[in-house]
């Protein structure tokens, strides 16, 4: 199967029909050299994802800013308060408490883009899902992977 295909129907499955169309044109595809398998996606020098061995993306700040102008992409994301913006561009879990608004599509285990303002500014894994992060007032609803502080990524 054609590497770009692979990597197109995978942003398809896991962020929604039709998110694919926003992956840039011209991206350059790394692979294991012990597997052949595809590791890494890049636009020009900036890391756009890694395929993780389970089958799932691991997205960087920069790409889900590109995908951010999907709707359906959207509903993965969540928004959260200025009271935690500083800790969360740093690096540290988005809490329950200070999410403003939640996507529908946001599952346990998933990839969240945590925006503030409209600007994705880190990128985790959902601990809580959609309607638990609505309902729960305490706890951690993201780990974050990836901000925008802690990469160099000029978003």
């Amino acid at each position: 199967m054609d590497s770009i295909l692979k990597i197109k129907y995978t942003l398809d499955a896991l962020f929604g029909q039709g998110v694919s169309k926003y992956l840039p044109k011209g991206v350059t595809i790394t692979y294991s050299k012990k597997t052949g398998r595809i590791k890494h996606v890049y636009q020009n020098d900036s890391l756009l994802c890694t395929l993780r061995t389970d089958g799932g993306l691991a997205i960087t700040p920069f790409f889900a800013q590109i995908l951010l102008k999907s709707k359906k992409f959207k509903e993965n994301c969540l928004e959260i308060d200025n009271d935690s913006k500083a800790f969360v561009q740093e690096g540290s879990s988005v809490f329950c408490k200070h999410v403003t608004w939640c996507g529908k599509n946001i599952m346990i285990g998933g990839d969240v883009s945590v925006l503030h303002d409209g600007k994705v500014i880190a990128v985790g894994k959902a601990v809580l899902s959609t309607r638990m992060i609505k309902s729960f007032k305490k706890g951690v609803a993201v780990k974050i992977r990836d901000s925008l502080k802690s990469t160099n990524s000029g978003v």
